[in-house]
């Protein structure tokens, strides 16, 4: 289903109020009498905290995750743990759209399986989702994915680009792979690179470099696209395991979050002001993070209505997705806590991005 919106100047930021009609269009009350149509998409970006089968894989380090495992991690957990997931990816810019994304970039997820039971599942199985999804070399057996809707966007080609770190003993140390994906979202060529990047495990500061290598290589994929076409459309999107001003992401991948002091050569991050304003996706020991991130290149923001241009971003976190009680009152409601099964979701809030051009 293709959704529009009715909006007037500046991209339904004098919007009074919004109505939602039965046929798929958005009818939306303005402060100015001229309207135009606008088509919407919704682009997230889900870290789903190890959603693993229950199979022991021989190549991998994933013997807690089966039912005679540390967790414990039976049937009816896993099963429990899809529906919960795919419920939450389905209500993901549903209030604007009126169904699900896009476009979901994914990260903890073990293998292709789990995709296809989350894609199958009853609250997404409607939607014609197409997987795209390589084996990286995480020691930890995690990957990260890309589901689409084969309704409106058509694959071209991926890569999957390994990230080379190097231990202090000199011996290699392996984490996730950026993919990177590059298709037509309704005819129009958009690049996609989907990120994990390495952990804080032994501290922030002492994590750093690793980091800031995978800010290195995320760079070189965009500027070897930009070099092709200085006008390419590009979205990097992961959990970064940084925040908006983190060097790494600032200085690095080199970001800006303010629309009006962009520099030249610079990607817009659209979470930086929600960052500064005291937003997260996760949190620990009482201080929120914002690592989860959606960041542009400034193709997006350009005037011409008439192709796909950023409109806004936000953080998905619908009470359900929130602890009510504990440890963790007021954190992401995780599925996993203290080495027992919660019942929860993840550990992280879903971000995302809608795009809108102007319907034909």
């Amino acid at each position: 289903m293709t959704t529009y919106v009715t909006q007037v100047v500046s991209k339904l930021r004098k919007v009074i109020y919004v109505a939602v009609g039965t046929t798929g269009l958005l009818f939306v009350q303005l402060t100015q009498a001229q309207e135009a149509r606008y088509q919407v998409k919704t682009i997230a970006f889900y870290n789903v905290e190890n959603l693993f089968d229950i199979i022991d894989d021989s190549l991998k380090f994933d013997e807690s995750r089966t039912p005679d495992g540390k967790d414990r991690w039976t049937r009816r957990k896993y099963d429990d743990k899809i529906e919960k997931i795919s419920f939450t990816i389905a209500q993901i810019g549903r209030n604007i759209t009126q169904t699900s994304p896009d476009i979901i970039g994914l990260c903890e997820i073990e293998n292709e399986s789990v995709l296809l039971d989350l894609i199958k599942s009853n609250h997404l199985r409607e939607y014609n989702y197409g997987i795209i999804h390589t084996e990286s070399p995480d020691i930890r057996g995690i990957d990260v994915a890309f589901l689409y809707k084969k309704s409106c966007f058509i694959p071209q080609q991926f890569e999957s680009h390994p990230l080379k770190l190097i231990s202090e003993s000199g011996e290699r140390e392996y984490t996730r792979d950026q993919l990177l994906v590059t298709g037509r979202l309704d005819s129009e060529k958009i690049h996609f690179i989907i990120n994990h990047w390495p952990s804080r495990r032994g501290g922030e500061i002492k994590s750093a470099p690793k980091r800031a290598k995978a800010a290195k290589l995320n760079r070189k994929l965009i500027d070897s696209l930009i070099n092709l076409n200085i006008s390419a459309k590009i979205i990097t999107m992961g959990d970064f395991n940084d925040d908006p001003n983190s060097r790494s992401i600032q200085k690095v991948l080199n970001t800006g979050g303010h629309l009006k002091r962009l520099k030249e050569h610079q990607l817009f991050n659209p979470m930086y002001t929600m960052f500064k304003a005291g937003f997260g996706s996760l949190a620990y020991r009482d201080k929120w993070n914002l690592f989860d991130q959606i960041i542009l290149t400034p193709a997006f923001l350009k005037d011409d209505e008439t192709f796909y241009t950023f409109w806004k971003a936000g953080i998905f976190n619908s009470d359900y997705l929130i602890s009510r009680e504990g440890r963790y009152k007021g954190y992401p409601f995780r599925s996993y806590a203290n080495g027992n099964y919660t019942g929860g979701y993840s550990d992280h809030f879903p971000v995302y991005i809608y795009l809108i051009k102007k319907a034909p």
